[in-house]
């Protein structure tokens, strides 16, 4: 599944793991990403969409 929403485009970032004694290493941050079935230019389909956007009502779910 490709984490990205087709809405804001929000998809993996990345950072550092920090551990007690302050040693870094790299790992990634994946987009809270769900498959809803939203209107799009009077269509139905499925899209992936991000939790903010379906919080935020930027998308008409069907």
């Amino acid at each position: 599944m490709s984490r990205v929403c087709s809405i804001c485009n929000k998809g993996q970032n990345s950072g550092n793991n920090v551990s007690h004694s302050n040693r870094r290493t790299r790992r990634t941050f994946k987009a809270n990403v769900q498959k809803v079935k939203i209107v799009k230019d009077g269509k139905v389909e499925a899209a992936y969409v991000c939790a903010r956007c379906l919080k935020s009502d930027k998308v008409e779910r069907a």
